[in-house]
Parts: structure tokens; sequence; C-alpha cells
């Protein structure tokens, strides 16, 4: 334990030393923290849309009125002309176009019912999806108000450039199924309540991975190994004096980096807090384990950075962060289930935004133990105290 101990301050001494490994460690985090949890939004807000008004009446103005009361959606102009919005579309100032068809009021009045059509530019299919769901409600919205009155039924057509959707949107009416949806968790569909925790362990994976993976390296590069190699310790002891260091640091960033995100962002602590400190420092086990492991298989810092980037992309591209998991191809769902970024964001969203328990993630976290166990025990044996 002794010889741990004196690894250990020579490790933070080095850190302390080194200016830029301190920067990495202390402010680039929460600088990446603050700046990705809000531009890495999927809220649509300022959508340029263009309306084709060829009805020119009170209902069609008020419907263009409606789209623009909220934040979701800019109008540039109103026009009569559908080339004119098209050339809109296609020269990219407008994201989406609202024709009214002719005799759009009179439909209301006399049918009870009308057709709407919305051509979106579906370049960026999350975004287009996201644009046409938001114009399709707001739509809803005003047929309900329209139904109140009118006893009308209306229909969205939702076109987008390259693919066509068809959405039938109609209000409830005597006779008609209801359905009423009840969202459950983030009712205010707060992207932040669903980003932040994932980004929170995105960045520690990123900072503590490529930390500990440059440190053999570097060990190497410099000259020192080989005085660590011929002095009178052994590989376990080795491995955990690089390890311990990181470690410490990791939670540090992590706690406050948890409690930056509820006083900045006002993220959710619905479940057990103590619970997700437990599986960071099992993850972070794991995470700084594979980095280790990583400047033990390779000669050069620049050898290091490749591989670690590897993996990092590998990680991130898989965790669910940025696209769901349900929709991966099979042979990627089970590569994602190998990762353990994977399974620490499932944790801290399960806890954090669900309120779930130990009963919920133990299987996850022993899942993870084990994996540390594995990393380990695999950078100690391919750690060699010799030098070629």
């Amino acid at each position: 334990m002794r010889a741990i101990l004196f690894l250990v301050r020579k490790e933070f001494l080095q850190i302390v030393r080194d200016r830029a490994t301190l920067a990495q460690l202390l402010f680039i985090p929460f600088a990446q923290l603050i700046i990705l949890s809000n531009a890495a939004t999927f809220t649509i807000r300022d959508t340029h849309v263009v309306i084709v008004d060829q009805d020119r009446t009170a209902t069609s103005r008020a419907l263009a009125a409606r789209l623009e009361g909220g934040r979701q959606f800019l109008v540039e102009r109103v026009t009569s002309s559908p080339a004119e919005a098209e050339r809109e579309l296609i020269e990219r100032r407008a994201s989406m176009v609202v024709h009214i068809p002719p005799r759009f009021e009179q439909q209301l009045v006399r049918q009870r019912a009308a057709t709407l059509q919305l051509s979106v530019n579906a370049e960026e299919g999350a975004v287009a999806g996201l644009s046409a769901g938001y114009a399709q409600r707001i739509i809803l919205d005003f047929a309900n108000d329209q139904s109140a009155t009118l006893g009308v039924a209306m229909r969205a057509a939702g076109e987008a450039a390259g693919a066509a959707e068809t959405t039938v949107l109609a209000p409830s009416r005597r006779g008609v199924l209801e359905v009423r949806p009840q969202q459950w968790f983030n009712v205010t569909r707060n992207y932040k309540h669903y980003m932040v925790p994932a980004i929170l362990v995105s960045l520690i994976t990123i900072i503590g991975t490529l930390v500990t993976a440059q440190n053999v390296a570097r060990e190497r590069e410099i000259g020192t190994l080989e005085q660590l190699n011929v002095s009178p310790i052994s590989k376990m002891q080795f491995i955990v004096g690089k390890l311990l260091p990181a470690w410490l640091t990791g939670m540090l960033l992590f706690v406050v980096g948890l409690a930056a995100g509820r006083l900045l962002f006002g993220i959710p602590l619905r479940g057990p807090v103590w619970l997700v400190v437990v599986g960071a420092g099992v993850y972070l086990t794991v995470a700084l384990g594979i980095g280790l492991f990583i400047s033990t298989v390779t000669r050069t810092q620049q050898q290091t950075m490749f591989v670690a980037f590897f993996v990092l992309m590998i990680y991130l591209l898989m965790s669910g962060m940025f696209t769901p998991l349900e929709s991966m191809p099979q042979w990627a769902q089970y590569v994602a289930a190998a990762t353990p970024v994977r399974h620490f964001v499932w944790v801290m969203r399960a806890v954090l935004v669900r309120g779930g328990g130990v009963e919920t993630v133990w299987r996850e976290i022993a899942g993870l133990g084990v994996a540390g166990v594995a990393v380990l025990a695999l950078a100690v044996r391919q750690y060699h105290k010799t030098t070629e």
C-alpha cells in the first residue's frame, strides 16, 4: 500500500505541474458541458415556413397566425403561388411549406372537413420529422378549436422532399375513438433532462480514457518508465497507482458536473443520487481500465491517441445518446450491448429522469463491475516490466 501511495502522489504531482493536463481535467469538461448541453438540442425553434394561402379567408389567416404563434415556426412570407413557395424550399430559404387550398373555409363550413398539405425539406431526416410533428400538432389544436363551433375534422397530409408520409389528424367527435396520450417522466419535453446526463457520461469517458491512455505511453517516451520498471513494485501496484489518481479526479468531475447540471440546467434527481455516484465509481473503473489497457499495447502517444479516438467514436455512436438503439441493425445492437457507455447512460437516465432504484439498475451496475475486473486483469497481464 505504501508503494501505491507513492505512485499516487507522483501522479498527482505530475498532473499539477503539467498545466495542459490540469486544464484538460478541470476546465475543459465544464466548458464542454455548458456548450454541448445548449447546442445538442432536439428542440425545433424558428423553423422558416412559407404559407401558400389560396383561400384568403379569416380562417386561413387564423391558421397562419396559429402556426406563427409559438416559437417553433417563423413565417417568412404568405403567398398564393405554389411555384414561388417551392422555389423558396429548393433554395433553402424555407424548411417547410404549408399549402392552404382554395375553398378551405367553405369546406369547413359545408362539409365539416378539410385537407392541408405540408411540404418539408427532408435532407435532415430527424429535423424534418420533428418539424412535421410540431406542425401537425398545431394544426390538430386548431382543428379542435374549430370543432368546438363547427364540428370540423381536419386532415394534414405531409410531404417531405424525397419521401412522402401522410398522417391523418382528426379531433374527437361523438362516435369517434378518442386517444388521450399521457407523457411520463419528462412531461415538459425538456431535451436537457434527457441529454445532460448522457453528455456528462460522455465527457468523463473522453477525459478519463484519453488521460489514462496517454499515461504509460508518455512515461515510455520521456524515459521514466524504465525507472519504474526497475523499482520494487509489482505489476498490480503499478496499474492501481496509475488508475487511482485518474479515478479520484474523474469522480470529482462527475460529482461537480452533476451539481452543475442540477443548478444550471435543472435536470431532475428523482432517484437516489448515491446510486448514480456508486454507478459512476464502477463505470470509471471500466473506462479508465480500458484507457490503461490501450496505453500498454501502444508505443507512442500518437498511436495511443489514434486507438483511443477509435474506441471513443464507437462508444459515442453506440451509446444511444443521439440515435435510438432500437433503430440500429441487429448486429449494431449487439455491439452497443458490449459498450460500457451505453449501460451507464441508461443507468443515469433511469435513476435521475425516471426515478428508478436499486432494483431497476443493479444488473447494469453489476455487469459494469464484472467488466471492470476483466479490463484491469487484461491491463495487468499486458503490462511487462521490461523494455524492448
